[in-house]
């Protein structure tokens, strides 16, 4: 098995690129506390690939990953090709998912996210915001994997009080 330790981001690449490259330039900037192994760093695959390739690379970007972070826009519920399939995989290999609301949402959000995600099942739900994020790297995936019997059933999201002691109103 390979060492996972990689944050595999997931969005639609026609919509939030923005956000994306937000948590790009967010790793990049020396002042800003947030750092990351990209496993979208590895391989890229082309726009012009087949599907099947595209999947393929992906896949291998997953299996080295620790982490799913997955970035809900307004129309992520609509995609039905690469997000649903990453989230499958991530599922399939026991990752754990972060979901990042671009609405600044702090809980699941019926109305933006996939199916896939299955109101919010064994998921913790978050705002997209620098700080709440790395809090989320820095701490879901270890207490996932120690409580996630206790996730299977319903999803999660951090209360205000860990929002408030980040400096988030």
């Amino acid at each position: 098995m390979a060492y996972r330790n990689k944050l595999y981001i997931a969005f639609d690449g026609d919509k939030d690129m923005l956000y994306y490259k937000t948590l790009k330039m967010w790793r990049a900037n020396v002042n800003i506390d947030f750092e990351f192994h990209n496993a979208h760093d590895l391989k890229n695959a082309r726009d012009t690939s087949l599907p099947e390739s595209i999947k393929a690379s992906l896949r291998a970007r997953m299996q080295n990953s620790k982490v799913m972070l997955l970035l809900v826009g307004e129309n992520t519920r609509f995609l039905r090709l690469f997000v649903p399939f990453e989230i499958k995989l991530a599922r399939r290999l026991d990752i754990p998912i972060i979901v990042a609301n671009l609405n600044d949402k702090r809980e699941y959000d019926p109305t933006r996210c996939p199916s896939s995600v299955e109101d919010g099942v064994n998921t913790v739900h978050i705002s997209f915001q620098q700080k709440i994020i790395k809090h989320a790297l820095d701490h879901y995936p270890d207490w996932y994997h120690a409580n996630k019997r206790s996730v299977m059933n319903h999803g999660l999201s951090y209360p205000d009080s860990t929002y408030r002691s980040l400096g988030l109103v």
